[in-house]
């Protein structure tokens, strides 16, 4: 009996050993098989993500409208979209948001300095900016800071006075051209902007000067005088660029001032003056997605080299909160 017992459990290892054995599976495999499996992203996954984002976004001067759009365009990116289950639901939706602001920010493909250069290298026709925006919104400093830029790539400026209205504009244009070593064309208060641009356009013709740069009177946008003006002055020179100054400070406001100029005169894009003072920004935002023309470059500070070239990528980091 017990040889006979020995025997059958022989024939049972025996017959174990011929079994394939397979290993357990390894972490590495458990989560492969983890990732393959797929899940649909639900409206109430995300609320609380886009509820966060709405208060960020109006805490830093994003208009409501561009915030309520921006929600929108996101959920109906995401509602709906199939992901592998491993993936973190707030990196996608951050990677969703990130490319859906991206779309709203116009960064230009040629910078001011890049396209004086091309003009100077095609023609002998100097490249002319018209400077506008409201008063107190670092119009003057801000056309000191292009002209040095201009300069340190070895193309000389004029700078036009054609802002003839505001007390103290012209002696404050002046001390920047005496800075700067730069030319100034001017004329008495009372006298007209047209023809001081006429005559900035001419002496750079002359003197083979590659820019004008024309500093304007910066009254309300609703100001028919101040509009009339600039239109003749834009017939008069013919600008290559017209260009909207505009403190990042100034919040929603700045949105509609911008939009209405762009209305009556035409804008080519804008230069933020007073980001390094501003914690928001956000009407960045909303003036580049409302209006639909590029930022060229920001204001950081009070000095000529205080001029950066608008990234939007740098922005977006700038006002998405961190956890």
């Amino acid at each position: 009996m017990f040889n006979k017992l020995k025997q059958k459990l022989q024939n049972f290892v025996e017959e174990e050993k011929k079994v394939e054995i397979k290993p357990k599976a390894s972490l590495e495999t458990k989560i492969k098989k983890k990732v393959k499996r797929k899940a649909q992203i639900k409206e109430k996954d995300i609320t609380e993500l886009l509820e966060n984002l709405e208060l960020s976004l109006l805490s830093v001067d994003v208009s409501l409208e561009l915030t309520e759009k921006l929600k929108e365009n996101i959920k109906q990116e995401l509602v709906g979209k199939e992901v592998k289950a491993a993936e973190d639901l707030a990196e996608i939706t951050l990677k969703t948001i990130k490319e859906t602001l991206t779309q709203e920010l116009i960064q230009p493909k040629n910078y001011l300095v890049e396209e004086v250069k091309e003009k100077n290298e095609e023609t002998e026709e100097p490249y002319v900016i018209l400077f506008v925006g409201p008063n107190g919104h670092g119009k003057t400093t801000t056309i000191a800071k292009v002209s040095h830029m201009l300069q340190k790539e070895g193309t000389g400026t004029v700078l036009a006075a054609a802002d003839t209205f505001r007390a103290a504009s012209i002696e404050q244009l002046e001390k920047w051209a005496q800075k700067l070593d730069t030319k100034l064309i001017k004329q008495g208060y009372g006298a007209d902007p047209a023809a001081v641009c006429y005559d900035a356009k001419k002496h750079a013709q002359s003197s083979n000067k590659g820019a004008v740069l024309i500093d304007t009177a910066g009254r309300s946008e609703l100001d028919k005088n101040l509009m009339n003006q600039l239109e003749k002055i834009k017939k008069v020179v013919q600008p290559d660029k017209t260009i909207y100054i505009t403190e990042a400070v100034a919040g929603n406001a700045a949105v509609h001032q911008a939009n209405e100029f762009n209305k009556k005169i035409g804008l080519d894009g804008f230069i933020m003056t007073k980001v390094d003072t501003d914690a928001k920004g956000g009407c960045i935002l909303s003036i580049s997605s409302k209006v639909k023309k590029p930022i060229y470059y920001i204001g950081t500070g009070q000095n000529p080299e205080d001029l950066k070239k608008f990234e939007k990528q740098w922005f977006i980091e700038k006002i998405l909160p961190r956890n």
